[in-house]
């Protein structure tokens, strides 16, 4: 039985996804890896068919999202530890080693994640978040937490009050690159599939805590991640194996988006705040979405 199990779900990644599964390739003594293929139109599946048939499990399936894409290696992975890598992250073998002794070591936390590094070299602070409250929602809305950073009210979105080279417990992080311990993940249970892409990781990290595990933020420990190289934004176009993603599909992630937190406030929140504020955060996500749609046409 390995040790740690790798995760790659991959949905049109193939140069950047063979990049990754070379990265990967006896980065850590005890590892299995293991590649879930959206059904790609790429040649992503008879890639890693053919470059890596033994040293990979490869798995297919249609395109029912990042969630569905988690939940079939989850079920077939043995390891201790499953690292959800995206295929944009490049771990160094010490920082996994040095990710799973920590975890060895600290019974009670669920997931840990390392500093995600972008390539301008500061953090990505999606990585190290606080659960979206309606508070917190609203002071983001607003822009107060970029006014505000240092303050523990008005910077919790981010935690940007928090000192990002030090071990201390978050809220959420992102698929990107977590590791979860296996006993954790099964008392969780499966990623929820009514999240096709963005906030599973959100409603993931949000029923770890309500199980009484711990999110720890290990900002000792870095690791390289080629932002938006997966989904084909523009951030990444400047990437050369950057994913081939489809237009129809760049212009559709603000709304991807917004569907995922409107399902997130309507799962965890409505029976918990009352109905006319959980109804003004319906308000600000339909506002967000609109600008976030008017300024995508000016791309």
């Amino acid at each position: 039985m390995p040790k740690v199990s790798f995760i790659l779900v991959n949905y049109n990644t193939r140069d950047l996804l063979q990049n990754a599964i070379q990265n990967l390739l006896g980065i850590y003594p005890d590892m299995e890896i293991i590649v879930v293929d959206n059904a790609s139109t790429d040649g992503s599946f008879s890639m890693v068919r053919e470059a890596f048939s033994t040293k990979v499990k490869l798995i297919s399936q249609e395109n029912k999202g990042l969630a569905a894409g988690n939940n079939l290696a989850f079920h077939v992975a043995s390891g201790d530890y499953l690292i959800y890598v995206g295929t944009d992250a490049y771990p160094k073998p010490e920082a996994i080693r040095q990710m799973v002794d920590f975890m060895e070591s600290n019974k009670d936390v669920g997931i840990c994640t390392p500093k995600l590094v972008l390539r301008s070299g500061k953090p990505d602070m999606d990585a190290h978040r606080g659960f979206p409250t309606p508070a917190t929602a609203l002071i983001r809305f607003m822009g107060l937490h970029a006014l505000f950073p240092n303050s523990r009210f008005f910077g919790h979105y981010f935690l940007s009050y928090l000192d990002m080279t030090t071990r201390h417990e978050i809220d959420l992080c992102i698929t990107h690159f977590m590791v979860v311990r296996q006993s954790a993940h099964r008392a969780v249970g499966d990623w929820d599939e009514q999240f096709f892409l963005y906030g599973e990781d959100v409603d993931f990290c949000y029923r770890m805590k309500q199980n009484g595990y711990k999110i720890v933020y290990l900002g000792d420990i870095e690791v390289l991640h080629y932002k938006g190289a997966g989904h084909g934004r523009s951030v990444s176009k400047d990437i050369k194996n950057a994913a081939s993603t489809s237009k129809e599909v760049v212009a559709n992630i603000p709304s991807y988006s917004t569907q995922a937190m409107r399902l997130f406030v309507t799962k965890h929140y409505k029976n918990k705040y009352p109905t006319w504020l959980v109804n003004l955060m319906f308000l600000g996500m339909s506002l967000i979405l609109g600008l976030r749609k008017f300024l995508t046409n000016f791309k």
